[in-house]
């Protein structure tokens, strides 16, 4: 059988070792789709599937979407172990993260409209 990623990384030079991890964080960090996020850590579809509780078919029809609810999104990525933060860019002013659907991801109950 062979070895594992992390297994060959354990047997480079300590320097080496950390120019890849940080090579790794800084890909992680660029633009990325679902697929290549999810490979970027090293998960199959099977293993996400397993986390989010869904079939591989499903995790697969996610990763192509190009149009998706936004707590679809915030699942996918807690089940990577990551968290979802919306952010807005606008000309001339520093991103904004948009708090708005904080309360929204975080329950999965109806909102009472206030009186």
């Amino acid at each position: 059988m062979g070895k594992t990623l992390q297994q060959k990384i354990a047997e480079l030079p300590k320097r080496q070792q950390t120019r890849v991890r940080a090579k790794t964080q800084k890909l992680i960090e660029e633009e990325l789709n679902l697929r290549q996020l999810r490979a970027a850590l090293n998960l199959t579809q099977t293993q996400l599937a397993e986390a989010l509780g869904i079939g591989q078919d499903e995790v697969s029809r996610t990763e192509r979407r190009a149009d998706m609810l936004v707590s679809t999104l915030r699942n996918y990525v807690e089940a990577m172990g990551g968290t979802l933060d919306i952010v807005a860019r606008l000309p001339g002013h520093p991103p904004a993260h948009i708090a708005q659907f904080r309360d929204v991801l975080n329950t999965n109950t109806p909102r009472k409209a206030k009186a």
